[in-house]
């Protein structure tokens, strides 16, 4: 399976108001493995970033002007995306900014180019209801270093997150859970399911159950009737009659 991880850098956060992509990082994985065929590339936007925006990745105008528009690396990331699975964190944002360069140069819509978009922050807020879920937050929890990040990059982004997804899908092959299909050794050949440990069982032992009957009659007392424990296993002892 080819996927693509992708992130962008902008001048500010609506395209709407004429916010334009200064930087567009993608790295691959092909069998939810790096292959190293990554596409990274500085836009000039022809306008200034907002403050807010230039604080966060620090590209200047004066060093966004000799690099090339949009509209000249269009096809050739058209072409690196075609028909992959495009993963990306709060995807609404950074497609939202490609369909608006695509439709200034009368490209069709992001997804017509893909094959899928996976949300990693949708996935996120799934796993982890109720925790912070941003890359750096998802870096500390999946153990994945982010110390060398000092400024938002859309190509050191990218790469962090392809490591925090597969570190999220750790375990199987596919967005889909398939107990058939099998785990790839680190060379990429088909290894053997290993057995399954023993379960072990430890009975309880006589002065073991005296002490829990002990503890159930005090119960009794403090309720004044029968416990929810003996309740529930009179219960059950019913049910299997």
């Amino acid at each position: 399976m080819r996927q693509i991880v992708l992130d962008t850098e902008t001048t500010g956060l609506n395209p709407r108001s004429g916010d334009r992509v200064i930087e567009i990082g993608c790295v691959e994985l092909f069998n939810r493995r790096l292959s190293g065929n990554n596409f990274h590339s500085y836009i000039n936007p022809e306008r200034d970033s907002e403050e807010g925006a230039l604080a966060v990745h620090g590209l200047t105008t004066e060093f966004l002007s000799d690099k090339p528009k949009f509209a000249e690396i269009a096809a050739e990331l058209c072409a690196y995306l075609q028909g992959a699975e495009v993963i990306i964190h709060n995807a609404p944002f950074d497609v939202g900014f490609l369909d608006a360069e695509f439709q200034r140069l009368n490209i069709p819509r992001f997804h017509e180019h893909v094959g899928g978009v996976i949300d990693t922050l949708v996935r996120a807020k799934e796993m982890h209801p109720g925790k912070r879920n941003s890359l750096d937050a998802l870096c500390d929890r999946y153990g994945v270093s982010n110390a060398h990040r000092t400024l938002h990059g859309a190509l050191l982004d990218a790469e962090l997150l392809a490591e925090v997804y597969l570190a999220m899908t750790r375990g199987q092959n596919s967005l889909t859970i398939d107990h058939d299909e099998p785990e790839l050794t680190a060379e990429g050949h088909v290894g053997e399911a290993s057995p399954m440990a023993e379960i072990i069982v430890l009975q309880a032992t006589a002065e073991e159950l005296a002490e829990h009957e002990a503890m159930l009659d005090r119960l009794d007392k403090e309720v004044k009737g029968r416990c929810v424990w003996r309740a529930i296993t009179q219960i059950d002892s019913t049910a299997q009659l």
